[in-house]
């Protein structure tokens, strides 16, 4: 029996309730743990070095498997790895909230970050799936990236009001309720996985460990790095394995009959061109918070939670683009233009932000800049994953959003080291050492100058994407039904 279309559309519309609310939790927990530092450090005994590792123990493990993660959705089903996804988050926010030890409290941290890892691919193939392409799969997009922006600010947000109220032990608490509602929900909302062939199932295990591992030890590398010395093993030698490793996966997947990523996808123009752009753009985009935290905090004394609101405008502003403006824009102009476009404004509005960081500033001097910033990423982010999928077959789809989603982490740690570095050039930061308000400005400022300008860079490689192929005029009418249709329709039937 073929449903009505009201009750199609309202399945729809409650996957893609669920698939954003899944981005909301990812999304949140970059973020939540922020503001809980101080508490955490004081209260588990985290010295100023080692507490870094609470955050960055989360972007090594999701920076990490994020290609293992892509592959297993592709191979065991993204309703499978999503509900894994959800029940790792719980488990992992659990042990989390109860740790009284630094190790314990780091391990449940990084089991977040392999849920992560699992559930952005997956969200992202469900969405591929059920939503064709062109403007129906442009809204979807446009309300996942809605809620994915909206996580960073709630996860400020949030954290201050639970860190303030109840302690630091509720950034990780609250995430468990929310996950479980999340993994049950799953059975009773998405279509089932289809059955997979036994050829279907097999899995280049070694590749995957490699990459892996490969991964994992660049981004440790780039975390490390700036702590430990880059002339450290922890710093330069991890980021040397790291890479020995990348080059021997890239040898394996030639010669392997059932590759972990195949190599061919890199010849697909939208995707290889997605990749870098997003990698540079996430790169400067992950030091603007940093930016705009510290210059808030330092520079004009807020407290944590003045500087989470302070958020609330840019972010609000990208929510609304990318939900009203953004699908409507690709539908006019089409990906690449959206994505040139907003990666274009947010350099302006970075550069904007730059420009207004002063001794004598205020946040008001910022907020123009921030707006303009907030209106490009609610532009140019969503349809990066719009263009990563054109062209690629279904079967890939999880492993080409796993490898967007692996250059976009990993070009965020880069970014991060390589502009707080910029930022800190010149300055005493020893232990001891207490550098001028109006030296530390002046670093935040020319680091925000190079962040503008390697984000107009990514908007002039954004260029390179393809247009899509318009389609033939004269296609035959019995071919129609074949056409976007059939991802729902394959959904609706299970």
């Amino acid at each position: 029996m073929v449903a009505a279309p009201d009750e199609v559309g309202r399945r729809l519309g409650l996957r893609l309730a669920l698939l954003a609310f899944a981005q909301l939790i990812a999304t949140i927990d970059v973020n939540i743990v922020f503001i809980a530092l101080p508490d955490i450090g004081r209260e588990l005994g985290f010295n100023a070095q080692s507490l870094q590792w609470v955050v960055s123990a989360y972007v090594v493990g999701l920076g990490g498997f994020l290609l293992l993660g892509g592959r297993a959705v592709d191979r065991f089903g993204p309703r499978r790895m999503f509900s894994l996804a959800m029940a790792l988050y719980a488990l992992s926010s659990l042990v989390g909230g109860l740790s009284s030890d630094q190790g314990l409290l780091v391990g449940a941290r990084f089991v977040q970050g392999l849920g992560g890892a699992l559930v952005t691919p997956a969200t992202l193939k469900l969405i591929y799936l059920n939503f064709a392409e062109g403007g129906e799969r442009n809204r979807a997009v446009g309300v996942w990236g809605a809620a994915g922006g909206a996580g960073l600010s709630v996860g400020a947000l949030l954290g201050g009001v639970l860190t303030n109220y109840l302690g630091w032990e509720w950034v990780f608490f609250v995430n468990v309720p929310l996950a479980l509602i999340a993994a049950l929900a799953a059975p009773r909302v998405l279509a089932a996985d289809p059955p997979a062939a036994a050829k279907e199932k097999k899995f280049d295990l070694l590749g995957a460990l490699i990459a892996t591992a490969g991964l994992t030890l660049i981004v440790f590398g780039l975390v490390s790095g700036p702590d430990k010395g880059w002339a450290t093993f922890d710093g330069a030698g991890t980021l040397a394995v790291g890479g020995v490793l990348l080059v021997l996966f890239v040898l394996l997947e030639a010669r392997t009959r059932d590759p972990l990523v195949p190599l061919r996808m890199f010849g697909n123009r939208n995707l290889l061109t997605t990749m870098i752009v997003i990698f540079v753009f996430q790169g400067a985009l992950s030091f603007t918070y940093y930016l705009f935290t510290t210059y808030l905090q330092d520079g004009l004394g807020y407290d944590a939670l003045e500087a989470g609101l302070a958020f609330l405008p840019a972010t609000l502003i990208s929510m609304v683009t990318a939900l009203r403006i953004t699908p409507k824009f690709i539908g006019k102009w089409g990906v690449r233009a959206a994505v040139t476009t907003g990666v274009f404004l947010t350099a302006v509005g970075l550069a904007g932000v730059s420009a207004s960081l002063t001794v004598d500033g205020s946040y008001w001097l910022m907020l123009p800049g921030s707006a303009v910033w907030g209106l490009g990423g609610g532009l140019g982010f969503p349809p990066m994953f719009v263009a990563a999928a054109q062209g690629v077959p279904p079967a890939e789809q999880g492993v080409a959003s796993g490898l967007v989603s692996s250059f976009r982490q990993v070009g965020g740690a880069v970014g991060l080291a390589v502009l707080v570095a910029v930022a800190n050039a010149g300055l005493d930061i020893g232990a001891d050492a207490h550098p001028a308000v109006s030296d530390v400005i002046d670093g935040l400022r020319t680091s925000g100058w190079v962040a503008a300008g390697l984000t107009a860079v990514s908007a002039v490689l954004a260029l390179a994407l393809r247009k899509p192929a318009p389609a033939p005029a004269q296609a035959a009418p019995a071919e129609k039904p074949a056409q976007a249709p059939a991802p729902t329709a394959a959904q609706e039937a299970n």
